[in-house]
């Protein structure tokens, strides 16, 4: 997998983005992992629809297993409620095993180690790229039906991991309390005080992570090195406008955090709970990023968690991360193709002039520098 230069369209706007091909849970042993399909498939090792047969043998296979273990998908997160309903409802007879919707991507492996073997493992993951590139050995390669459809720059060559949906870093806000931040620095103002939150911990969730990365790059820092941006949250908290609470839908709708750093799809849903609620995706450089799906190897469900991603990146389930404000991976070729939900797609926020996302190198840099410095610098 190297990092490559592209360009690619965000919402039908072209910006150039520098991307890489880029919990204990009780339960029972597995014995669906490794098993073999009605029509002999190990569905563990299949690394394409072609390996079934086709998508009837496939949906077979996973029918068959009779379950999905998902995890880390909270329901209003870019419309993951009405995507794992329509699952539900397309495939009744498999369980889906929603569990813990609010961990961050990190906690999501760890799962997965924990409870290696056991029937409740999840099948599949929803990563941030840092936390995907650094465990790759965790992954089973699967190329959906869709793949050439995707751009080479959102996927590892292989299928390990497969960007789905993204957008832009952005500063949603209760327009009621506060006046639209222009700049970076006028969250460092004293009518901040104690409102600023970020959506999670940046070196284990992707959010946070881009957070930092956002205000690297609008700190006339690079993406080589997040320092600047660690320095930035650092002046935050100092001044006492940074909040250190577990962003939630519940902590936005109750004004616990009126402030936060998220992505602009994700700010833009909680208007629905805050009608003062507004999203200012800042002037200037902006950070765009993809999360990834990846299979985890161990799946206790083999087949359920593939027919899952083939299911994602459908016509229907690309549009519905639109609906719910996400730029869904084949979108340019679904617009090219006029099966793009156009409506959908013209609601989307105005996109930054210039965008940068960072490549695999500048990822792990970066997540190594966080790992040192940040606790340190807003403790």
């Amino acid at each position: 997998m190297s990092p490559t230069a592209r360009l690619l369209r965000l919402g039908g706007i072209s910006t150039a983005l520098l991307v890489s091909a880029s919990l204990v849970l009780a339960g029972c042993s597995s014995s669906s992992a490794g098993s073999t399909t009605d029509s002999g498939v190990d569905a563990a090792t299949a690394t394409a629809l072609t390996d079934f047969g086709s998508l009837a043998d496939l949906e077979a296979a996973a029918k068959a297993e009779g379950k999905l273990n998902v995890i880390a998908l909270p329901r209003d997160w870019a419309n993951y409620g009405e995507i794992l309903d329509l699952f539900a409802s397309r495939y009744p007879e498999i369980t889906i095993d929603e569990q813990s919707p609010d961990v961050s991507s990190a906690e999501e492996i760890q799962a997965a180690k924990t409870n290696e073997g056991l029937d409740t493992a999840p099948d599949v993951f929803d990563l941030g790229l840092a936390v995907a590139l650094q465990n790759t050995a965790e992954f089973a390669p699967y190329k959906v039906e869709t793949w050439d459809e995707i751009p080479d720059a959102l996927k590892e060559s292989t299928g390990l991991f497969v960007g789905d949906y993204g957008g832009y870093m952005s500063i949603g806000y209760d327009s009621s309390k506060f006046a639209a931040p222009k700049t970076l620095d006028d969250l460092l103002d004293p009518e901040y005080k104690a409102a600023v939150a970020i959506n999670g911990d940046p070196t284990q969730a992707g959010a946070a992570f881009a957070a930092v990365g956002l205000a690297t790059v609008q700190s006339d820092g690079t993406l080589d090195d997040f320092q600047p941006g660690i320095d930035f949250f650092s002046k935050l908290s100092k001044a006492g406008n940074m909040l250190k609470v577990d962003v939630t839908t519940a902590t936005i709708a109750s004004g616990e955090t009126p402030v936060v750093f998220d992505w602009d799809y994700l700010n833009t849903t909680h208007a629905a709970d805050n009608p003062a609620w507004k999203v200012e995706v800042l002037p200037g450089t902006g950070y765009a990023g993809y999360y990834n799906q990846a299979i985890n190897k161990n799946a206790p469900h083999p087949a359920a968690a593939r027919l899952w991603q083939e299911f994602l990146y459908s016509d229907d389930v690309q549009n519905l991360w639109l609906k719910g404000g996400a730029r869904p991976a084949r979108m340019q070729a679904m617009t090219d193709a006029g099966t793009i939900d156009a409506t959908a797609a013209a609601a989307l926020p105005e996109a930054p002039t210039e965008t940068v996302v960072p490549t695999e190198a500048q990822s792990t840099a970066a997540g190594t520098l966080l790992g040192q410095n940040w606790a340190a610098a807003v403790q």
